[in-house]
């Protein structure tokens, strides 16, 4: 990053700022990746100076004061036109000091329920347009997911956004695009000529997706409460895992061609329609939940879901895909796997098989890495076959994980590289499908399963896959 730029921070004081944003800014800084002269200005209610704002994020590190000169606050309450006003002010010097208008990012790091109030007023006081000079070009918004709460929600603030800023200006933010296995699966896939040949429905028996938490909604009551995991997880991070599976090869390796690849894998996700929820979608709640702060006692909302689809798509055409997520899990791991069909030779029908043939995992966390799964020969006189792992684990390899998803996710905003942001029609694409699950629920009026904390979820998750003759890894 050479050029300069200011970053306004809606919701500033909020825990996606503490633990995400200012260290993620921090880490870029510390690293060089971002210029000479930039600008970072925290937008909130509470009546803090700049040095106040800056000691809520201090760390003892000889680097800490010198970006903290970085760092300015802006009092102001999100539907009150006169903060808005005083950070124009604000804004203005920053250009005076450069001598240009410079790029402006306003991030909505707050609970969506502000997004129009935001929205509104920077309408309202053209903020939205730049310093003038035709720099509106030059500004961007960023979202936080969850990018409405239902089909009809999400075009809403779409359309608000398209009236307000063009397409390119709009980064719809789902951090999960900016992790680096994330990224990796699409130069394993393609860079690698021994796997694409193999990434379809005449080799492969069916995928696998996994997203565990071992920690509950604790502290969350509040947001998490009538949202549920499905809409929490479910429409961004695990419709993003399987799109980066399910893609075909993009036509390029530029913005457009990656995001029409990703979109159109979504699109091919065949909806599960209301009246087979109950056969294909699982949900439940962990024992205890109702009893956590800020949640209602008689309160439905899933804390696990777990299910099961089909991509009405050449390449997967009868591959069901089978997708669980859930907190208070035994662990936490989140990892796509490829189960292949088990072919074993008949060379070795008389030695036998094991149950399970060629698998390969991508683990997007912990341990980011690749394992695939072969079988060999056991050492000793008898010859027995067993399944054996070879993997790659980036820290291993390159002594580091490489950027934090936060850290890529703001360079590539400050670039203007939309490559790993979400576009409108994926995220309607999303819903349409999450919005089905949601119907059928409401519709059959199955009561939730519990199921106790450290567990895999309700028994019938098990059973969702274990009567297809297949069974969770």
């Amino acid at each position: 990053m050479q050029s300069p730029f200011v970053m306004v921070i809606f919701g500033a004081t909020g825990d996606l700022a503490k633990n995400k944003l200012i260290p993620g800014l921090y880490s870029l800084f510390k690293a060089k990746q971002l210029p000479e002269s930039f600008y970072i200005v925290g937008f909130a209610r509470r009546p803090f100076s700049d040095t106040e704002f800056g000691e809520m994020f201090s760390v003892e590190e000889p680097a800490w004061e010198e970006f903290a000169k970085h760092l300015y606050y802006q009092q102001g309450t999100f539907d009150d036109q006169t903060g808005y006003t005083q950070l124009i002010e604000k804004l203005q010097s920053f250009d005076e000091k450069i001598g240009a208008c410079i790029t402006r990012v306003f991030y909505l790091a707050t609970p969506p329920n502000n997004y129009d109030s935001i929205l509104d007023n920077l309408t309202a006081t053209k903020l939205s347009e730049g310093c003038g000079q035709g720099s509106s070009k030059w500004t961007r918004i960023a979202i936080e997911k969850p990018f409405g709460k239902d089909l009809e929600t999400a075009r809403q603030l779409d359309k608000k956004l398209s009236e307000i800023f063009e397409e390119r200006q709009i980064f719809r933010v789902d951090h999960y695009l900016g992790k680096e296995t994330v990224q990796n699966i699409l130069v394993f896939r393609f860079a690698n000529g021994i796997f694409d040949p193999i990434w379809n429905k005449e080799y492969v028996d069916h995928v696998q997706i996994t997203f565990a938490e071992k920690k509950s909604i604790t502290g969350r009551g509040k947001f998490f409460d009538g949202v549920g995991i499905l809409r929490d997880v479910g429409q961004n991070h695990l419709l993003q895992l399987v799109s980066s599976i399910a893609m075909e090869m993009p036509k390029s390796f530029s913005k457009e061609g990656v995001r029409d690849a990703r979109a159109k894998a979504v699109a091919d996700i065949s909806c599960i329609q209301p009246h087979e929820v109950p056969t294909q979608v699982v949900r439940g709640q962990y024992n205890g939940y109702t009893e956590e702060a800020d949640v209602e006692q008689d309160s439905t909302t899933e804390t696990f879901v777990a299910m099961k689809f089909f991509i009405d798509s050449p390449r997967w055409q009868g591959v069901p895909f089978y997708v669980r997520a859930g907190k208070e899990m035994p662990e936490n791991l989140v990892e796509v796997s490829l189960v292949f069909k088990q072919t074993c030779h008949i060379l070795f029908k008389e030695i036998g098989c094991p149950e399970e043939g060629n698998i390969l995992t991508i683990r997007i966390q912990p341990n980011e890495g690749i394992i695939f799964r072969v079988i060999a020969k056991t050492p000793g006189s008898k010859f027995t076959l067993q399944p054996v792992n070879m993997h790659f684990n980036y820290h291993e390899q390159f002594g580091n994980s490489g950027l934090e998803a936060y850290e890529k996710v703001l360079l590539d905003i400050f670039a203007g590289d939309q490559m790993l942001f979400n576009r409108s029609d994926e995220l309607e694409y999303s819903w349409t499908f999450i919005e089905n699950i949601l119907k059928g629920w409401e519709e059959n009026k199955e009561s939730i399963l519990e199921y106790d904390r450290h567990t895999w979820g309700p028994e019938k998750a098990k059973e969702l896959i274990e009567k297809d003759g297949r069974k969770w890894l």
